[in-house]
C-alpha cells in the first residue's frame, strides 16, 4: 500500500490539472461545453454501434448468436443519429446519466476515503471530493432543465473544485511517506 500510494501520487496531480483546465474552459466558453459533451456521446455511440454491427456480422459468419450484437449495433447508430439530429432530447438524457455517474462515484470516493483513513492520518480531501461529486449529481438530477449555460457552469465549478482536490490529494500523498500506516492493500477509486 505504501509504495503504491507514493509511486502514483503524480497521476492524481495530472488528472487534477486536466480537470482544472477543463473547468477553466467551461467558464471561458460555457455555451459550447454541453454541446461538445453531447457530440462526444454521439461519436462514442456511433463507434460502439459500428463495432457491435461488425461483431454481429462475424458472429453470423461463425454460426454463433448474433441477434443481440446486431440489435446493440443498430441502437448505437440510431442513438448517434438521434443525438446529432435532436441534441436537446439527448442532452436531457445525458444530464441524468452524468448525474447518476457523479452520485455513484462520489459515494465510492467517500467509501474509499473512509478505508484510506486506516493508512493516512487525518485524510479528508477525498471525502470532500466525494461530497462535491454527490452535490453535483444531485443538482443535475434535481434541476435537469436548468439550461445549458447553468449546467455548463455547474460542470465547470465541479471539475475545477474536483481538480484542485485531486492535486491537493496527490501532493499530500507525495509528502505522506512518513505518516502512512502499514496494512492490507486497498484500491482507491478516484475518477
Amino acid at each position: 500500500m505504501h509504495n503504491a500510494l507514493i509511486r502514483n501520487w503524480w497521476s492524481l496531480v495530472v488528472r487534477g490539472i486536466i480537470a482544472v483546465l477543463i473547468g477553466i474552459v467551461s467558464f471561458a466558453w460555457p455555451g459550447i461545453t454541453l454541446t461538445a459533451l453531447v457530440f462526444l456521446f454521439a461519436g462514442y455511440a456511433l463507434v460502439d454501434g459500428i463495432v457491435n454491427l461488425a461483431g454481429g456480422v462475424r458472429a453470423i459468419e461463425r454460426h454463433e448468436r448474433w441477434g443481440a450484437l446486431l440489435f446493440e449495433g443498430i441502437v448505437g447508430i440510431l442513438a448517434a443519429l438521434a443525438t446529432v439530429l435532436w441534441p436537446a432530447i439527448t442532452a436531457l438524457a445525458l444530464v441524468f446519466i452524468i448525474a447518476a455517474w457523479a452520485i455513484i462515484t462520489g459515494i465510492a470516493e467517500i467509501a474509499a476515503a473512509i478505508r484510506l483513513r486506516q493508512y493516512i492520518s487525518r485524510e479528508w480531501i477525498l471525502v470532500v471530493a466525494g461530497i462535491a461529486s454527490v452535490i453535483f449529481g444531485v443538482l443535475l438530477a434535481a434541476v435537469p432543465l436548468a439550461g445549458e449555460l447553468v449546467i455548463a457552469l455547474w460542470f465547470g465549478a465541479y471539475v475545477l473544485v474536483f481538480g484542485i482536490l485531486l492535486i491537493a490529494l496527490g501532493l499530500r500523498l507525495r509528502h505522506a511517506g512518513g505518516t502512512l500506516h502499514q496494512g492490507p492493500s486497498i484500491t482507491v477509486p478516484v475518477h
